[in-house]
């Protein structure tokens, strides 16, 4: 895979050739607030906290690898989130980031809905409590359980993904006496600026029905015809980990006009839109995000000025933030276990974890930023890759960072910004232990997902 495949968009096509790297930064010890929860500091002995707990007694307490979670910077962004749509728009936690039970309860108390895909997602959002007419059902091959399940619980909205699709809801709907509230998900051809395994929006790739072809508009033709549902809007995503709104124009545009194309058709004008997720986070001091109330505008002015150039009712509109609201709430702690100098190349320092708790490197070439967080340090810098336990050269947690030269076995290093894909693409890749997601907040951490024993791994080992 190309390095120039990266999943924080076209900055990194021009990437410079292994072996030239940027300048190490002026001082390793620095924190930059971009990258790391909104409660991490250091405290007076140059130890990093969380919550106001010092990373050496998490690590004592909880152990290594585990990741830490700030209730407090999830909390803050999902109100800053639900501030900046108000009550004429609907957020969408997009759960597939990370779920728990905790997180549910987190969502409900804040005000926001939840999206899932999958049945055992919305078994999580139902058993925390989570109204199910704020739940969405997402996934471009539901099963007729999960399907039905959804149905049953009386989930708000159902997003459809294929012709068979729209059929089967509408059986499944019809024999239990319901009228399911649906939309359909389209591909619009947009270009998301991002790793090709996470663009959604052009034709070629398995989401959606096609606006160009006229997949969509059929899509649209079949639902109206059906009793079993109600067609309530439009659902498009183009991509994750973007960091500016022009795709969305682009999207909005071509939404709108198939808004358009169905009120002229069918004389019904769909209340909805739902313009999907992937806004970006800063993953390193280079990128830039965008806050999300300067993302509500801007949505918000596109769609407005569609609308009134196609003579439609503005709908209502929805969005799906999963990353932007959980991935920079958390870090993943390490021990380092060996310090291996390539004289002339760099130091490979391995730690108690790797691909199995953090597969984004291996899968998107995805870049993290790193610390010595145990203690701080004056030595010189020196270019690391951080790596994994894990029997396989791909086990790379942080391709190129610089690190203090007295690094040594038994320190600890975190990386920012892994609460999102994380935990929920971890693997027992070599029956590795899956680590905890503990959540601290005001000086007490506690966990919600606990560390995987031997015990868990060989119960399901009924051979």
């Amino acid at each position: 895979m190309s390095r120039s495949a990266h999943p924080a968009g076209p900055r990194y096509a021009d990437v410079l050739p292994e072996g030239h790297y940027a300048p190490p930064p002026a001082d390793l010890n620095t924190l930059d607030p971009k990258v790391w929860s909104r409660t991490v500091a250091r405290d007076e002995h140059g130890v990093v906290t969380i919550g106001g707990i010092p990373v050496t007694r998490l690590a004592e307490e909880f152990g290594t690898p585990a990741y830490f979670l700030d209730e407090t910077d999830f909390r803050a962004r999902c109100r800053a989130w639900r501030d900046a749509f108000g009550t004429d728009a609907d957020v969408f936690y997009a759960g597939k980031a990370f779920l728990s039970r905790a997180v549910v309860r987190w969502l409900h108390e804040e005000g926001l809905n939840l999206d899932v895909c999958s049945a055992g997602e919305l078994a999580t959002a139902l058993d925390a409590g989570m109204p199910a007419e704020r739940i969405a059902l997402h996934g471009n091959n539901k099963s007729t359980e999960e399907i039905t399940r959804a149905v049953e619980a009386g989930v708000g909205r159902i997003v459809l993904d294929s012709f068979q699709e729209i059929v089967r809801v509408a059986h499944i709907a019809e024999r239990l006496g319901k009228r399911q509230r649906v939309q359909i998900r389209i591909t619009v051809g947009v270009e998301a600026h991002t790793h090709e395994f996470i663009a959604t929006a052009h034709e070629d790739q398995k989401f959606g029905l096609a606006l160009a072809g006229g997949q969509a508009a059929e899509g649209v033709r079949r639902a109206l015809k059906l009793d079993g549902l109600e067609l309530v809007g439009i659902h498009s995503h183009i991509g994750s980990q973007i960091f500016d709104t022009s795709g969305f124009e682009v999207a909005a545009h071509r939404v709108v006009g198939l808004l358009a194309r169905i009120r002229d058709e069918h004389g019904v004008e769909l209340p909805e839109i739902d313009l999907g997720g992937g806004l970006g986070i800063a993953y390193t001091s280079d990128d830039d995000p965008r806050e999300p109330q300067e993302i509500a505008t801007a949505l918000r002015e596109i769609v407005t000025r569609e609308c009134a150039a196609a003579g439609l009712t503005v709908p209502r509109i929805s969005v799906e933030p999963g990353r932007a609201i959980v991935g920079p709430t958390a870090f993943t702690l390490y021990e380092v276990g060996t310090v291996k100098e390539l004289p002339g190349l760099r130091t490979y320092v391995s730690v108690d974890g790797g691909m199995s708790d953090n597969i984004r490197t291996a899968l998107y070439d995805a870049e993290y930023s790193v610390a010595l967080v145990s203690r701080t340090s004056a030595a010189a810098p020196m270019l690391s890759r951080v790596v994994g336990k894990h029997c396989e050269s791909g086990d790379i947690v942080v391709r190129d960072a610089f690190l203090p030269a007295d690094l040594a076995p038994g320190d600890l290093l975190a990386v920012p910004a892994t609460g999102a894909y994380c935990r929920s693409m971890a693997s027992n890749y070599n029956h590795a232990l899956r680590p905890p997601v503990v959540a601290v907040a005001d000086g007490a951490a506690r966990v919600i997902v606990r560390r995987e024993t031997e015990e868990d791994l060989l119960r399901l080992d009924v051979g």
